[in-house]
């Protein structure tokens, strides 16, 4: 086992791009082909629920057909060997990290592959399509939705998350704009905290600057060099 002290590692889409999941940022991208505000807020579930459904099908069958690529590889790999804890933070609704072999990961904008009913708040595996009838195994409502946070939503698990960035030596964003907030700003409770905080990223992120250290390039390329010289194998 390797290393001393606490990692704390926001993923966001540029860690998935490479396993065929395209970012907010992609030209042509299914985010590009559909106006958020009728696909990804609650009013536009409300307006038009089947148009919703549509839409995270698609990514749910994109998902679910991808596959790990080098970076989550190499994050399941410093989880498994760093002599601390390694906290995985990410902003992406897919499952690679898991599947990679990581654990200790929090969803703080859900997850594509669960379910959560608008009625009573159960939540279930969703199945590879839902449609707006299907109803809720656990009240009978036929409010199903994804099980993932929308614009206007409050993100997942951050009690949780600001304690993690209380209490690392290391913070590190991977594959994020540094647009999307309030994950934007973990840079800057991670530093108060008296953290080391490094970007990881394919070009600079809009909060770049407030990071100690940074690298760039591929995420299958940066990611398992930084792992293999952080747990000391180079």
């Amino acid at each position: 086992m390797a290393g001393a002290g606490k990692i704390v590692i926001l993923t966001g889409a540029g860690a998935s791009a490479e396993s065929g999941l395209g970012t907010f940022r992609d030209a042509g991208g299914l985010w590009q082909k559909y106006d958020l505000a009728k696909v990804a807020t609650p009013e536009g579930f409300a307006r038009n629920p089947a148009l919703v459904h549509d839409f995270y099908n698609a990514r749910r069958a994109n998902a679910l057909a991808a596959v790990p690529n080098a970076a989550h590889r190499a994050l399941a790999r410093l989880q498994a060997d760093w002599s601390d804890k390694v906290v995985l933070v990410t902003q992406n609704i897919d499952a690679l990290h898991e599947r990679a072999g990581s654990h200790t990961v929090l969803h703080m904008h859900g997850e594509i592959e669960r379910a959560l009913c608008a009625a009573c708040g159960h939540r279930w595996q969703a199945p590879a399509e839902m449609r707006p009838a299907d109803p809720c195994p656990a009240c009978g409502a036929p409010a199903t939705r994804p099980d993932v946070v929308w614009f206007g939503e409050i993100p997942y698990h951050m009690e949780e998350i600001y304690g993690h960035l209380a209490g690392c030596t290391l913070f590190v964003a991977l594959g994020t704009s540094g647009s999307v907030w309030p994950a934007a700003g973990f840079v800057a409770e991670a530093r108060a905290a008296g953290a080391e905080t490094l970007e990881l990223n394919l070009e600079p992120s809009d909060v770049s600057r407030a990071f100690h250290r940074r690298r760039y390039g591929p995420a299958s390329e940066v990611v398992p060099a930084w792992v293999t010289e952080v747990l000391g194998e180079g």
